[in-house]
């Protein structure tokens, strides 16, 4: 009874994607070599000609300077500032929740690990307020508020969030897909032929998996090196294998999910400051994030591609990572 009061009903946010291949989170410790101007404002790598590719990993970290903490759960927001909060659960509970409400009051929803580790969750709305949450399964879809705490944040940058490594785009200087990221990288002297390189790697060599659209479970959360290894995936797969690679390359990369059209999807989106063209479609103009769709662009022609990339109204985001 000791948290009646807290009892929720969650809507709980399917992150399976299934139609999404029908369309007509004190400074980081850094591993290798990372680029980070003076000031803490992560940006990309600069692209002058001479590029330097090597693997550039920030490294979440539980610094424990900022803590909140029951006996259930433990938020580190020490690095809050860089755009990330680190979450663990340690109670007893088999299915929790964790929600990340934003300052603009769209609400995140994240299934945990339960192996008593932190893990990374970004906070991609800005800067301001943002509620989290711990909530452990009662039985069905009933939750109850293990753990909450408010986080008041002041972001550095618009951009270092989406080059952590978090709960949906996870990874390491030792993933295969970041290795291989870095193999596409190799001579390429701007940014955006590392772009170029990637996308054109993953919409070449991975294949849509209807079975797995048809079959994956609320909750799922993809695994960039098995979707490598089989070189099959759902689009939620080919984004977030995308985002490991050009991150991992210091370039700024948002896992997005939402609507393109009538069909629950997702897709990237990538920051770089220089200008020009992929395909003769997708445009970078050096000042906006650019949006880049690799599950279309694994089965559909570059008309079909151009077509829907020009229809301001086609994607809406809802939720970015």
């Amino acid at each position: 009874m000791r948290r009646c009061k807290y009892l929720l009903s969650l809507i709980v946010l399917s992150i399976s994607l299934v139609a999404c291949g029908t369309l007509e989170g004190p400074s980081p410790n850094i591993t290798q070599n990372a680029d980070k101007p003076a000031g803490g404002a992560t940006k990309a790598k600069e692209s002058n000609g001479n590029r330097d590719n090597s693997i550039t990993v920030l490294e979440p970290v539980a610094s424990g300077v900022t803590v909140y903490s029951n006996k259930d759960a433990t938020i580190d927001a020490s690095n809050a500032t860089d755009g990330y909060v680190m979450v663990k659960y340690t109670g007893s509970a088999a299915k929790v929740r964790m929600l990340i409400e934003t300052p603009a009051k769209n609400t995140y929803n994240y299934l945990m690990d339960l192996d008593g580790q932190y893990d990374v969750y970004p906070l991609s709305e800005g800067s301001g307020t943002y509620k989290i949450g711990v909530y452990e399964n009662l039985h069905d879809d009933q939750y109850a508020a293990a753990f909450t705490q408010s986080v008041s944040v002041n972001l550095k940058d618009e951009y270092s969030m989406f080059l952590y490594p978090n709960a949906y785009v996870d990874f390491n200087a030792n993933s295969a897909a970041v290795k291989k990221g870095q193999e596409l990288a190799s001579g390429a002297t701007t940014d955006l032929e590392v772009v170029e390189n990637v996308y054109h790697y993953i919409i070449e060599n991975v294949t849509y998996d209807y079975n797995k659209a048809e079959t994956v479970q609320s909750g799922y959360i993809p695994k960039v090196d098995d979707t490598l290894a089989t070189c099959t995936g759902i689009c939620f797969d080919y984004a977030s294998l995308m985002g490991a690679m050009l991150r991992s390359q210091g370039i700024p990369t948002r896992l997005e999910i939402g609507y393109a059209g009538t069909q629950y999807h997702a897709w990237i989106s990538v920051y770089t400051a220089e200008q020009g063209w992929i395909d003769s479609v997708i445009q970078f103009d050096g000042t906006q994030w650019t949006l880049m769709d690799p599950t279309l662009g694994s089965y559909a022609n570059t008309s079909t591609v151009k077509k829907f990339r020009e229809d301001d109204s086609y994607y809406q985001l809802k939720y970015k990572y």
